[in-house]
């Protein structure tokens, strides 16, 4: 019984990672409320791994899991990028696009409990990947005006709700003998992004990006291919058409 509570306890600590990066966005503490959600995305791949590793897989786990990732991947990512970025723009387009994007989200996290995806891959972008990207964008408020912001969680919304295959990297195992470091990696990370926040978040926003981008990218190389093929179909048929 012990054995099979351990998964939901990373499940769990997601959650409280969640709420403390909202905490924290709302005392202004921005870079440690990304923060928060990058080592939330951490404890999210573990939980998995180590219910898989306990063979301690269950529905109540993977309903937990979502409720957890819609807080801190969708509503804490959301508030983040609205209370830091979002000043300068009319009311009602923040308050749209900060709703859209954990809706979004939840919509992702309902398909993904009910649908069975492709083998290897997600279809969608996976909330955490999405809640990442937007968390660690943020940080950028200086470079980046707020309508550039709009766009990418826009553009990060349609992709959770997409059918755009992106690769599944959860059914990378844990060895049993692991699973009681792994409380000890993460306090480590949690230790490292407190002492270096700005730099340890601009730095996870990068293959947070790649992630994304790379999915989209397969996507359009997919979707001109499927063009191409058709319009050697269409060649062929009026090749052999009767003429008259």
């Amino acid at each position: 019984m012990i054995t099979k509570s351990i998964p939901n306890l990373f499940t769990l600590g997601n959650m409280v990672l969640g709420m403390l990066a909202i905490l924290l966005a709302l005392e202004g503490r921005f870079s440690l409320a990304a923060i928060m959600v990058i080592v939330a995305m951490l404890l999210d791949g573990l939980d998995g791994r180590v219910a898989r590793a306990l063979n301690a897989q269950s529905e109540f786990g993977k309903e937990l899991d979502s409720l957890s990732d819609l807080i801190s991947f969708g509503i804490a990512p959301a508030l983040i990028m609205y209370m830091i970025s979002f000043h300068s723009i009319p009311s009602g387009v923040a308050w749209a696009v900060t709703i859209i994007f954990p809706m979004c989200g939840a919509l992702r996290l309902a398909r993904f409990n009910v649908q069975k995806g492709a083998p290897g891959y997600f279809i969608g972008l996976p909330i955490p990947a999405a809640g990442g990207v937007l968390a660690t964008l943020s940080l950028f408020y200086r470079e980046i005006s707020a309508p550039y912001f709009v766009v990418s969680m826009m553009l990060l919304s349609y992709l959770m709700i997409s059918t755009v295959r992106y690769p599944n990297f959860k059914k990378i195992g844990l060895p049993k003998k692991a699973i009681a470091y792994a409380p000890l990696v993460v306090i480590i990370a949690v230790v490292i992004a407190v002492v270096f926040p700005d730099q340890m978040a601009k730095l996870i926003f990068i293959p947070l990006v790649i992630y994304a981008a790379y999915g989209l990218r397969q996507n359009i190389n997919r979707l001109l291919r499927r063009k191409h093929r058709d319009e050697e179909d269409a060649d062929a048929q009026e090749m052999f058409r009767p003429k008259r």
